[in-house]
């Protein structure tokens, strides 16, 4: 071995010397603090519980002062009460698009499995429907352990007039 590499594995056993020494110290100090604390429960046991008790209000009061008051509350769409018979029109619950239309389909539940990827479904006879087209309410169906989850509505203006179909209740306002 060279001189270099002898200085080398000096250095590093020096150093995991330093490391032990610093654990150590670490472990004593640590040890002294717990047995000073716990001759305090004995010698004035006291400060020894009231210092427990103020640790313990001191998490309480951390885990209930979060949060911020000031931040805006999130709303979603009103759902209304809808009934049978009753005149209401059709509005997207989820487009910011005034040109989105609403899909009606043949079968309460077909909605999930609605995929619009070619352009000869969209134009499809009475399946979008523009916005703001009035409807009658016809039928309710629950779906998803909810009740009148969709409704069946007759068209009440243009083209598709008289046409019946399934839609979301919640695309009906």
């Amino acid at each position: 071995m060279s001189n270099e590499e002898n200085t080398k594995q000096e250095e590093i056993v020096q150093q995991e010397e330093n490391v032990e020494q610093t654990v150590d110290s670490a472990k004593n100090t640590a040890g002294n603090l717990v047995s000073s604390f716990l001759s305090l429960k004995e010698t004035n046991p006291k400060v020894f519980f009231g210092s427990i008790g103020g640790v313990v209000i001191l998490l309480v009061l951390l885990m209930t002062m979060g949060g911020n008051s000031s931040k805006p509350t999130i709303s979603g769409p009103v759902l209304k009460d809808l009934a049978v018979g009753q005149r209401y029109v059709l509005k997207s619950a989820n487009a910011y698009d005034p040109a989105a239309t609403v899909r009606l389909v043949a079968t309460p539940g077909a909605i999930a499995a609605y995929d619009d990827t070619e352009e000869k479904d969209r134009a499809g006879a009475c399946q979008h429907i523009v916005q703001g087209t009035p409807v009658s309410v016809l039928d309710f169906a629950d779906a998803y352990g909810k009740e009148k989850t969709y409704a069946k509505v007759r068209i009440e203006d243009g083209e598709c007039k008289g046409h019946e179909a399934w839609a979301l209740a919640i695309d009906i306002q």
